[in-house]
């Protein structure tokens, strides 16, 4: 895949498709990106790629000729290796022919919530920005990259990481170099794990609260990346959770009053909840007059809002709580959308939109941008609302591609594997019984026509596959869908499960 697109994304260069004038209008760090992208030797890339020169020069051609162009990107370059490349380089095919804010083409989302923050410094070029304390390793809207964490607990450094709340995860299954995080996960003083099952690293914890399923609580799901109507989903219970499993926000309440955060705002926390139960528009008042007072419970919003404004609302519904400023965020950064959805202007806007999501079991339309340009690139989170191109680390692995000994072509390591297919029935972890699964119920390892003649290899057969770090046998499927060297397994596999 890197191969491939990096010679895809350097046609764009050389065939003359890049759309100057939209760039200098909309983006910095153009030339640095042009220039890497003019030393790639297109040809032998796409020797690696197995696809065809004149095949990507043609493709080149049409995304800076069509009128419109939008990518959708998922697991299948998600998971393999330089997989962050791949998804810069995507960006930049795409980014270079000036697809991106104008009519079908690609947008920035309009979300109830944003999934993670970007902060000012933190995708700063060089080596501006925060980094992981142990390794140094980036880190971007928060978020540590996964695979340093083993790093991070087992070196001896003063700050390693020393303990751990793992939610809705599974790190002993689901990381690279599963092994290594066993043992990382154990040489913790602490860790925790919140879960509705009990995973294969919540075996490891020193503590497991269990949460009750999907079906048995409020909850909704942030990815919602429709454009340009926007639907957000407040899931309803449709079973009573048992005695003794606690909703997320119950538990993350608990912690956060266990740890004596709260106990300087007693009296206030009392005072928000009694205006809860008086009606919205005094909670918003008593609210906002605490945020100023205590700026020390901002970051423990969600907990504040389920603690006060929670028991007032309807049918058990406390947990979406937190829900209520996310209305208000959304109707504040979205002003245009939310009123022509219906809801207004103002707080009145934020009120209405709640109260919608409240009352609409099949969800709500939050925002109606259409396709107004202005719109979008409202949602571009840098300072200057600009799009940043260059990336310097990734176009020193960009580079660095030219040297490399592409995968599969090691005498040793003969074959790229792919441990993350997805398919039918195999979306993830979250489905733990085999019994689910209809086709393919051992997750056959395929492997290509040629692959399977050359090793002796046909459908059903047992093989051994081995890497640098374990072994295992597997189901082969032959495929013809697969490509010389290349062999694939599906993700969401390898669970323990009570029935053997």
């Amino acid at each position: 895949d890197a191969w491939l697109i990096s010679a895809l994304a350097a046609a764009v260069v050389d065939e003359g498709q890049v759309d100057r004038a939209w760039l200098a209008a909309h983006a910095s760090g153009t030339e640095d990106v042009i220039a890497a992208l003019a030393g790639i030797d297109i040809a032998a890339h796409c020797a690696v790629a197995g696809v065809d020169e004149a095949q990507v020069r043609a493709a080149a051609r049409l995304l800076g000729q069509a009128t419109s162009v939008a990518v959708a990107e998922d697991l299948g370059v998600q998971m393999n290796v330089h997989s962050t490349l791949v998804s810069y380089l995507e960006k930049l095919v795409w980014l270079l022919t000036g697809n991106f804010g104008r009519l079908g083409t690609q947008y920035a989302p309009s979300s109830l919530a944003p999934l993670g923050k970007v902060r000012k410094g933190e995708v700063a070029p060089g080596d501006d920005g925060p980094r992981s304390p142990v390794a140094g390793a980036r880190i971007v809207a928060g978020l540590v990259p996964c695979n340093v964490i083993a790093d991070e607990i087992l070196t001896d450094h003063a700050d390693r990481y020393r303990a751990m709340v793992v939610e809705s995860g599974n790190p002993a299954h689901s990381l690279a170099d599963s092994q290594r995080m066993r043992e990382a996960l154990a040489a913790l003083d602490t860790l925790v794990v919140i879960d509705v099952s009990l995973t294969e690293t919540a075996r490891l914890a020193d503590y497991v609260l269990p949460a009750p399923t999907q079906f048995e609580k409020y909850e909704a799901t942030f990815f919602n990346f429709e454009f340009p109507r926007n639907v957000f989903h407040l899931r309803r219970p449709v079973l009573d959770a048992p005695d003794g499993p606690l909703p997320e926000p119950e538990i993350h309440a608990r912690l956060v009053e266990a740890s004596g955060a709260l106990d300087g705002a007693a009296e206030t926390l009392d005072g928000m909840r009694a205006a809860a139960g008086r009606g919205r528009d005094e909670f918003a008042a008593a609210f906002f007059a605490a945020a100023g007072a205590h700026p020390e419970l901002g970051p423990l919003a969600p907990v504040v809002l389920y603690r006060t404004l929670g028991p007032a609302l309807p049918d058990g519904a406390a947990s979406a709580a937190v829900l209520w400023g996310a209305a208000h965020r959304c109707a504040q950064a979205n002003p245009d959308g939310v009123r022509r959805a219906g809801y207004g202007e103002g707080l009145e806007a934020g009120e209405a939109l709640f109260d919608a999501i409240l009352a609409s079991p099949s969800g709500v339309v939050i925002t109606d941008d259409d396709q107004d340009e202005d719109a979008v690139w409202r949602r571009v989170g840098t300072d200057d609302g600009r799009i940043h191109l260059a990336v310097p680390e990734l176009l020193a692995e960009l580079a660095g591609l030219a040297g490399e000994t592409p995968p599969g072509a090691d005498d040793e390591w003969p074959f790229v594997l792919s441990a993350g297919e997805r398919r039918s029935f195999s979306a993830n972890t979250i489905i733990r019984d085999p019994a689910w699964r209809k086709r393919d119920p051992r997750g056959a390892l395929r492997v290509s026509p040629a692959d399977a003649e050359r090793l002796g290899l046909v459908d059903g057969d047992r093989a051994r596959v081995t890497t640098k770090r374990a072994t295992a046998e597997v189901t082969v499927e032959v495929h013809d869908g697969m490509r010389p060297g290349h062999a694939s397994l599906p993700n969401g596999l390898g669970l323990d499960h009570p029935d053997g």
